[in-house]
């Protein structure tokens, strides 16, 4: 199977930072329902990686919250004391994370070379040892540790995260 460039790249950053992964490929998968079979496989519980803005496409964001969750925008918007904030379009998700929908996911914050997204994990993730996660594309996984994600991947790329409870 031919790797996309994109894909490449995570390894690379995953194997260049001593990050163990576990991969696991499979058919694309669009959403966290589809995704049920797969992460029951894997063992741990799903998250939802969602692409987020401000109404003016002003202020971007990267929400990582269990897949179980209820999410409402409302809520969201109002904890980060940002006004009407929306689903952000397939266009931006390309331009700053270098991926298409059903492909978000946390190692596309790699790709953000000028910090334009602003990562959001909910707390409730910060408390799984581990998370499974798209390397850029929604035909494979990636498995490691949360801590991995949180104090080395996002340090190399530049980028902090904040902790969100709604």
């Amino acid at each position: 199977m031919e790797i996309s460039a994109k894909e490449q790249l995570v390894y690379d950053v995953l194997n260049g930072l001593e990050i163990e992964y576990k991969l696991f490929r499979h058919e694309a998968v669009f959403t966290v329902e589809a995704a049920a079979d797969l992460d029951r496989r894997i063992g741990v519980k799903i998250c939802k990686n969602l692409f987020l803005s401000s109404r003016h496409n002003t202020e971007f964001f990267l929400l990582t919250m269990p897949g179980d969750k209820k999410f409402n925008t409302g809520k969201v918007s109002k904890y980060l004391g940002v006004p009407r904030m929306t689903f952000a379009d397939a266009s931006n998700m390309e331009e700053f994370l270098n991926v298409t929908p059903g492909s978000v996911t946390p190692l596309g914050l790699i790709n953000d070379k000028y910090g334009k997204v602003r990562f959001l994990i909910d707390r409730e993730v910060l408390e799984m040892e581990k998370i499974s996660v798209h390397p850029c594309v929604n035909t494979a996984t990636v498995l490691i540790n949360t801590k991995d994600l949180l104090e080395k991947v996002l340090p190399h790329c530049g980028h902090d995260y904040t902790v969100v409870e709604f």
